[in-house]
């Protein structure tokens, strides 16, 4: 039975403290585990990443190329060959519209937020009704020759366009502004003459 007097802590909870500098036979004596002498052999420093001991290091030693687009827009991709094989599993009729809300609630889609685009891998057979954000061209060969249809929303490209509009105008408005200088002229509207 156990009680306060009796019990005992799980193996492995609690472990000795790591006695170092106490003697070659503890086999932590001499450098105490730290190696030979150096910037790092003692205590409180600390060497920031990257830092290679003042030559010049790798991230300013490689070329620079390239740029990130901040306007890059990343699409979700779907299949006409994962549409078909949807209506093959009656998880989507031929009646239904398809759209961003239904991939998303059959799984298909990872997020709501990020549009999605119909590419043209696969076979498709049924004639389907679908609202996509974008679309390949043999993407809509196939969904037209199977006799469906496919709307692209614009709402997509309008947002990228806004986006695009707000930041063309801050940076306008952080321009500096050639400073004016007026004429000072006295009250009175008189000019004054030396002399």
């Amino acid at each position: 039975m156990k009680h306060p007097g009796n019990l005992k802590k799980a193996a492995g909870a609690t472990r000795k403290n790591k006695r170092v500098g106490r003697g070659a036979g503890s086999g932590h004596g001499g450098t105490a585990g730290k190696g030979a002498n150096g910037q790092k052999a003692r205590s409180g420093t600390r060497v920031r990443v990257g830092f290679e001991g003042g030559q010049m290091p790798m991230n300013r030693r490689l070329p620079k190329f390239g740029f990130t687009n901040r306007f890059r827009l990343e699409y979700q991709e779907v299949n006409v060959g994962r549409l078909q094989e949807l209506v093959l599993q009656n998880k989507i009729n031929t009646s239904n519209t398809i759209n961003a809300e239904l991939l998303y609630s059959l799984g298909v889609l990872r997020k709501k937020s990020i549009p999605y685009k119909v590419l043209g891998n696969g076979e498709l057979k049924s004639a389907l009704i679908i609202i996509a954000d974008k679309v390949t061209k043999s993407a809509e060969e196939k969904i037209k020759a199977a006799g469906g249809s496919i709307t692209i929303n614009n709402a997509v490209e309008e947002t990228k366009s806004a986006e695009k509009i707000t930041t063309k105008n801050a940076v306008e408005e952080t321009k500096p502004v050639d400073n004016v200088v007026e004429e000072i002229k006295p009250a009175g509207g008189e000019e004054t003459t030396n002399g």
